[in-house]
């Protein structure tokens, strides 16, 4: 029977405890926040079928049934706005993920923590909470020991670091890999949706997802969060992002209604409804994230320590794909953990597997994950004028559209051989 210890409890990890217990494998996740609700942030994710699927396969059928029972309302497309909200072109639903009978093949747009307490339900015995991660140890037979900050510490058969991008696990475990300023900054925003709210808000920013480009090195995506079942606190949320040098120096550290100011200021000409939006998102609902990307790794020897999600191929979270990587990686790390708990695959072939699969997808992520982000700032007048005559010929030619847009998101949660062989 093999044991396994997980550092962090955000999406990738839980996601893993939940695969592993639901195929009888023993896991225990070490947690640095002190107590559960500590993670109070609440914002929109866009689960796309890549990232279904790898939930319908680790969650047990009640859990997967919560995930879908609480996702919000499908819909809206995606729209590419100019600073005035005129539409530049409008993505169909249709184009970014075509309906597939299988709910596990579908688009879901989730509340994170919503999404984080179905993947906490059932794991109260295995979730252990105030374990910052110190190191590891490796015994005389190759088992991992985790030692943690209040010196406490763990023995198991597979150590696996889901602590994020800063990860000290992989600092310890592959100490030449390295993570690069993405070169833009993003502040996060929200804005309750009510009556109130909706009677000024324009109709398009009250449905799915947008990106208002404006040929300045910055630019402002919004996305809904709507409940199939209304409980009142439904949501715009708002990522103002830019090059590094429209923001002063750490802006990190700049409160809620500075950053606010700031904004407002680099948007002094936008659509009056976009200034509006940006005075009313409540203060408390305001923060901003240097962003980071990882490099690529090289192969590296697999061992009983191995690491998922950010950790390894951390990304800017343009596009939305970083949760929904991580949620293949533990689809996948579950896959082949079984496989070596069932005697199928010796423990470090299975890892070693797992390793370069997912820094293939994985990669693959981060650099459109960098190329989005770069398009989004893009503010070279000659790119600018061909990329808004483009989507000129896109609104125009449904066929160009599908081929345009469609291509992207496709590619990127398509099913890889070994999901296209657990479904067959």
């Amino acid at each position: 029977m093999t044991d396994v210890l997980i550092v962090g409890g955000g999406i990738g990890g839980l996601a893993l405890a939940q695969g592993l217990r639901k195929h009888g494998i023993t896991v225990a996740v070490y947690e640095r926040d002190r107590r559960r609700d500590d993670r109070v942030d609440r914002y929109r994710l866009a689960i796309n079928p890549a990232g279904s699927r790898s939930l319908r396969a680790c969650l047990p059928d009640r859990h997967w049934r919560a995930f879908t029972d609480t996702a919000g309302r499908p819909g809206g497309g995606f729209g590419f706005l100019g600073a005035d909200l005129r539409p530049l072109v409008l993505v169909e639903d249709a184009v970014m993920h075509p309906d597939s009978p299988d709910p596990a093949e579908r688009a879901y747009p989730v509340d994170r923590a919503t999404l984080r307490g179905v993947l906490l339900d059932g794991l109260d015995d295995a979730v252990h909470y105030g374990k910052a991660f110190d190191r590891y140890e490796l015994t005389a037979d190759g088992r991992p020991t985790a030692h943690f900050a209040d010196g406490t510490s763990a023995t198991g058969d597979v150590l696996v670091g889901a602590d994020g991008i800063n990860s000290r696990v992989r600092a310890q475990y592959l100490p030449s890999a390295t993570q690069r300023d993405a070169g833009a900054v993003g502040v996060g925003l929200k804005l309750p949706l009510n009556d109130d709210t909706r009677a000024w808000l324009p109709a398009r920013l009250t449905e799915g997802m947008n990106l208002v480009l404006t040929g300045a090195p910055h630019f402002l995506f919004t996305s809904v969060f709507e409940r199939q079942t209304s409980v009142g606190d439904d949501y715009l949320l708002c990522a103002f992002v830019g090059r590094n040098d429209v923001f002063p120096s750490r802006p990190e550290r700049l409160d809620g209604p500075r950053l606010k100011a700031y904004v407002a200021e680099l948007i002094t000409g936008w659509h009056p409804a976009l200034r509006r939006l940006i005075d009313e998102c409540p203060p408390d609902e305001v923060s901003a994230f240097p962003f980071q990307a990882s490099d690529r790794l090289a192969p590296w020897a697999p061992s009983r320590v191995t690491v998922l999600g950010d950790a390894v191929h951390g990304m800017p979270p343009a596009g939305g794909n970083g949760a929904n990587t991580a949620l293949r990686d533990a689809a996948l790390l579950t896959r082949q953990l079984f496989r070596a708990d069932g005697g199928h695959l010796p423990l470090l072939e299975a890892i070693g597997d797992y390793e370069t699969e997912m820094r293939e997808y994985g990669f693959q992520a981060v650099e459109l994950a960098m190329r989005t982000l770069r398009q989004g700032m893009m503010s070279n007048p000659v790119n600018v004028g061909l990329t808004r005559g483009w989507f000129s010929l896109c609104t125009i030619a449904p066929p160009l559209r599908r081929m345009t847009f469609g291509a992207s998101w496709a590619k990127i949660s398509a099913p890889r051989h070994w999901e296209r062989a657990a479904t067959g």
